[in-house]
């Protein structure tokens, strides 16, 4: 699920560094980033299949090149590049899709037709080999929707709340961040805290990151009913209360310490039977003994030696919380945002809104491994709840300003 970048690890050559592997794990992204609004130009001009099929003949031969990037004897990396990047070209289609839908829907029936959308990224988030949230899954969306007229299509005049179309650009902008960076820091994170082996890292964050993406799956079906009864407005802001506690509960307290990585020094400050020692030892296997190398908090890491450990339940609690409001944030921003549009072509600002999306999935891994790894958890999460709580308040500001473009021109009440 939000482990997107172990299969690279696999298909690179050894010549690729670490720091080569952020560049092909930001090329989706940045590849995303630049076709999404020229996609979204096209389709406002042009017939929507056409872009679609562009861009679908793009993927399926990224994919292609994407599977035998091990073919060639060098240079394997670049190939991996290459085809990342245009596999990320590819996904730019997303505007395109949710235009459609915008277009496509009424009023009543937008939010539980993005909701129907979400929940098939979130299947592909489940299954599929891509594992970002807003790109697994594209190509599932609802094909049962007849071009027709909406309630929105009668309000021709007026003109677009540009206040509200950059507030929920910059809302966009802070949800995928916060969730590129929650994927980014669960593998070293627990590594760090629980002295996990890389092999275990990659298993037990696999399982409960799965289940995050079930809990996903839930929240997209049942957000359709609660929307009818309290608003998209209120599920916003409230998804945005919930991820801002799930972060503040990963803030280190007590006085246990992680173990250090350091095989000549014996860090006995975490008792022997403590709640993620104890679940640690019964998911052990004979081989894992065997095998593993040194393990715990890296030296290097000025940090470990000071702070406080993040105890097992406290990561838990807080990726269920997260797993909350990041699908519940994620699907009302889109869905008030076509609001907002109204009747016009939303190519181009759906373009916009996915690139903005295509951003913070680069920014998010840069920011959170610079800062965790130079300043340790407290200070990476006490500044991601700094950020949230800004958009809390942004959010507060704008709030009577997020209504559908017809209710705001008094065509229809709200």
């Amino acid at each position: 699920p939000f482990l997107a970048s172990i299969h690279f690890s696999i298909l690179i050559d050894q010549t690729a560094d670490a720091s080569f592997l952020g560049w092909v794990i930001a090329s989706f992204s940045l590849g995303q980033m630049v076709a999404s609004p020229v996609f979204g130009l096209w389709s406002n001009y042009r017939p929507r299949k056409e872009p679609l099929i562009i861009s679908l003949s793009i993927s399926v031969a990224a994919n292609c090149l994407y599977a035998y990037v091990h073919v060639p004897a060098s240079h394997n990396k670049y190939y991996m590049l290459v085809a990342r990047g245009l596999v990320g070209f590819g996904a730019g289609n997303v505007a395109v899709i949710r235009s459609y839908i915008a277009g496509a829907t009424s009023l009543q029936e937008r939010t539980s037709s993005m909701a129907n959308t979400s929940a098939c990224q979130a299947l592909g988030f489940i299954l599929g080999p891509e594992h970002h949230v807003d790109d697994s899954g594209r190509q599932c969306k609802n094909v049962n929707f007849e071009e027709a007229s909406t309630d929105e299509v009668q309000v021709l005049q007026g003109n677009i709340d540009q206040v509200a179309v950059v507030a929920t650009n910059i809302v966009f902008f802070v949800i995928l961040f916060i969730f590129a960076l929650f994927e980014t820091i669960v593998t070293p994170l627990t590594m760090d805290m629980y002295a996990w082996t890389r092999e275990q890292a990659v298993l037990y964050d696999g399982i409960i990151l799965a289940a995050l993406g079930v809990e996903a799956l839930i929240i997209f079906m049942g957000i359709k009913l609660l929307s009818k009864k309290i608003g998209e407005r209120a599920i916003l802001l409230g998804g945005f209360i919930v991820v801002w506690v799930g972060f503040f509960i990963l803030l280190p307290w007590g006085n246990h310490f992680p173990k250090i990585q350091w095989e000549d020094l014996h860090n006995t400050s975490i008792p022997n039977t403590t709640f993620g020692e104890i679940i640690i030892t019964l998911w052990k296997s004979p081989k894992e003994d065997h095998n593993e190398g040194p393990t715990g908090c890296p030296i290097g890491q000025a940090w470990c030696f000071y702070t406080p450990m993040i105890h097992l339940a406290q990561f838990l609690t807080s990726a269920v919380l997260i797993g909350i409001g990041y699908p519940s944030c994620n699907v009302m921003s889109y869905t008030l945002y076509s609001k907002i549009l109204g009747p016009k072509p939303q190519g181009v600002y759906m373009g916009w809104l996915t690139a903005s999306g295509s951003a913070a999935r680069i920014l998010g891994p840069v920011f959170i491994s610079q800062v965790y790894t130079s300043w340790g958890p407290r200070w990476a999460f006490s500044l991601v709840c700094g950020i949230v709580m800004l958009t809390i308040i942004l959010l507060g500001v704008v709030y009577r300003r997020l209504v559908a473009f017809s209710v705001r021109h008094g065509r229809i009440q709200e």
